[in-house]
């Protein structure tokens, strides 16, 4: 009888809504009704609907609801509804949206943006606003014609009548289909008329990002704004005692020093100087009782942990009479350390608390708690305050923090200088305070039986809790598992007859957070990993052995044939090269690495090819599907070979790049290809799902190039030279 399974990603956002509804005083879902500035626009403009307006000009602003990142919403969703509009593309523009309930998420029932829903969520929402735009559209033209709605058709941002050769462009009828009512209902059209979605284009943020007028938040200013600081405990769970900020006042430009909740903040001139006036700052600190803690005293808790019986997420048959019986058993353990988010634009938020008041410029993920947040900071309504959604520059779950500590901070330091105000998290801030993927330690058991099949898999998985203390905790911890922690280990698609998946879920003072692609960016690299080396021990070509465990699992074999096709998988490669290969769904996609690569004696690893295949349902732009796996494969061969916060006396060891280093470009894989699957199924995300298996195809080609098995992250150079 199996467990209950851990919950999936779509389940969790169905169930969530519910939740984050009452979290955000009962906010509705999304709707085709205007905003509120929608409603508030001029006469001439058509506004149909809270996502699209056309100016007389024909000018066509579609707006988002979502955050720009990098993932390439700003151009994926405005797609979406100029399709249905029949837009002339190259006069489609784009704006952010303010908050507002038009623009919550159709699951979650909040604005935000994560989980790599954005394109999914808002499919449907977004053509069907595109083509009520179109319908008032065409009926104004037929009235003003004397014709039937019927006999007229769009090509271009124009309504044609081809009985009369009659034309008349969208501009032209703004103000006449801003007098008419919305259709109650609409026709979308049939995927194989589509025109846009599907095809390849330029993204509408490029120029703005060449040009430098792109704004994210650390460029706004405001009329006599001051800039802040803050010195926070330099051990979590740690508190200031005391202090003295004479000398910090004493420096020029120094305009204030103020306590908050989370630490003392230094407001000045600018920014350097701030940091000085923070550096003279003497605090007397009480660190708490994570003072002596170290990197090496977790791995022997966790290490300890893992011997014992933890919560199960997942039972199938008898793990444990399976192995007894086997007639060869392989066990392993695997560690991988906490990972910062290390964004390339720093944490920051500009807030300007007035008496009845607030506006708020930030980066943000969660729009609407990041509203209701500053609001209770600044003891204002949350229609009080207007927050202000700038480009992010990077977020990989970091702009998406439930305490909204950023623009909390920026809100308490505003309202006690009365001024408004620049909060700016330095890089060494960040890294040494900010928020973490936990770190995770693997103990696992394999059993094979004489042909060498696959008759039994143990894992045991320890690691802290992101949803633990959350909003979302009721909705994704269940009998003791965070779904999030073994998703991709207790859901495996492998047939494996006897299966048993459990976790335990230290409680610690270290601040862990979603990390792009979540649970799956630690489960992902040690099943598939392990299987490899169940593989290996069985005698088996691991891709025919996946195969074999994939016959129920369509999708996943889809992926992993054309990536083995595309890479050539069991032909030849020159001396001392070795192909690695893994599969994984995440986000409702699939996923398929082959990595090839060779090792130096010295240890010196050279990645010459990654082949990907990816299957994230329809379509909208190929290129930004090329543009995330591709970035995705660096973003996780950086964390496989480079990333790793460690601890030493309570501390964070690292501080900035020097010592948390990115990967650089003579190290990224000399090739990357992308192949996407045509498919019609169920659409699931891009942005997340091409970190996982990046670091297991790596680190199976490495062990098929000299025979040394990686099970530790990040690999470094001693792990692999020759002995």
């Amino acid at each position: 009888m199996s467990a209950t399974p851990a919950v999936s990603r779509r389940e969790f956002l169905k169930t969530s809504g519910a939740g984050a509804g009452s979290l955000v005083l009962a906010l509705h879902f999304s709707t085709l009704a205007p905003s509120e500035a929608a409603l508030a626009a001029p006469a001439s403009e058509f506004v149909p609907n809270a996502f699209v307006k056309i100016a007389a000009d024909g000018a066509i602003t579609v707006i988002i609801g979502k955050s720009e990142m990098g993932q390439g919403i700003y151009t994926s969703l405005p797609m979406i509804l100029a399709e249905e509009l029949d837009a002339d593309w190259t006069r489609v523009r784009c704006e952010f949206a303010p908050v507002d309930p038009a623009y919550n998420h159709t699951v979650f029932g909040i604005q935000m943006t994560g989980g790599s829903t954005s394109v999914w969520s808002s499919f449907e929402q977004l053509r069907k606003a595109g083509a009520v735009a179109r319908a008032m559209l065409v009926q104004a033209a037929a009235d003003g014609w004397g014709v039937s709605a019927a006999a007229c058709r769009t090509e271009k941002s124009f309504v044609i009548h081809d009985a009369t050769g009659r034309r008349a462009a969208y501009g032209e009828l703004a103000a006449k289909a801003a007098a008419g009512k919305p259709p109650a209902q609409v026709s979308l059209k049939d995927p194989r008329d589509f025109r846009l979605i599907g095809k390849s284009v330029h993204r509408l943020d490029t120029p703005a990002k060449c040009n430098g007028t792109a704004t994210y938040s650390i460029d706004v200013n405001r009329p006599g704004m001051l800039v802040a600081v803050v010195a926070r405990p330099p051990v979590f769970g740690g508190k200031a005692k005391s202090f003295d900020a004479t000398a910090a006042k004493s420096i020029r430009g120094v305009k204030d020093v103020v306590e908050i909740p989370r630490g003392i903040a230094v407001l000045a001139d600018g920014y350097w100087t701030a940091c000085r006036g923070r550096d003279a700052l003497k605090i007397d600190w009480d660190e708490g009782p994570l003072a002596g803690y170290s990197t090496e005293k977790q791995r022997a808790e966790f290490a300890a942990m893992a011997k014992t019986a933890g919560a199960v997420a997942r039972k199938e048959g008898d793990v444990t009479a399976a192995l007894s019986s086997a007639s060869k058993i392989l066990e392993a353990e695997y560690e991988l350390p906490y990972l910062a988010h290390a964004t390339m634009e720093p944490m920051n938020c500009v807030a300007e608390v007035r008496a009845e008041s607030c506006e708020v410029w930030t980066g943000s993920q969660l729009q609407t708690l990041d509203r209701i947040s500053a609001a209770q900071a600044a003891g204002l309504k949350p229609e009080q305050v207007q927050l202000h959604t700038t480009f992010l520059g990077g977020g990989f779950g970091r702009r998406a923090v439930p305490d909204c500590h950023m623009v909390v901070e920026a809100v308490q330091v505003s309202k006690a200088a009365r001024a408004p105000v620049k909060l700016i998290w330095t890089r060494e801030d960040d890294m040494r305070g900010g928020y973490y993927r936990p770190s995770f330690f693997h103990s696992l058991a394999g059993g094979l039986d004489e042909a060498g099949n696959v008759i039994a898999w143990k894992q045991t998985v320890v690691g802290q809790s992101i949803m633990a203390g959350t909003p979302f905790e009721p909705m994704m911890v269940r009998n003791g598992v965070d779904g999030t922690s073994v998703e991709g280990a207790a859901d495996t698609p492998y047939l494996i007859p006897n299966l048993y998946v459990d976790l335990h879920s230290p409680k610690l003072p270290v601040p862990v957070l979603w990390w792009r692609s979540v649970g799956h960016s630690q489960t992902a690299f040690v099943v598939e990993s392990f299987f490899d080396e169940l593989a290996h021990a069985a005698g088996k070509d691991p891709y025919e052995l996946r195969r074999t465990l994939l016959a129920k699992a369509p999708r996943h074999l889809r992926v992993l044939e054309l990536a083995a096709e595309k890479a050539g998988w069991g032909s030849p490669l020159p001396a001392g090269r070795g192909r690695g290969i893994a599969v994984h769904e995440s986000f409702e996609s699939f996923v398929a690495y082959v990595a090839e690569v060779s090792v130096t004696p010295q240890g010196e690893l050279t990645i010459h090819r990654m082949v990907c295949a990816v299957d994230c349902g329809p379509v909208v732009n190929p290129d930004t599907i090329e543009a995330q796996i591709e970035g995705a494969v660096i973003f996780g061969l950086t964390a496989a070979l480079r990333g790793e916060i460690t601890l030493a006396n309570g501390r964070v060891v690292q501080s900035n790049f020097h010592d948390y280093p990115m990967l650089r470009i003579y190290e990224c894989p000399q090739q990357i290809e992308v192949h996407i699957v045509p498919s019609t199924e169920k659409q699931g995300g891009v942005g997340e799902p091409g970190v996982p298996c990046a670091a297991p195809a790596v680190a199976n080609a490495i062990f098929a190039a000299t025979g040394k098995r990686i099970r530790r992250l990040p690999i470094r150079a001693q792990d692999l030279r020759s002995a």
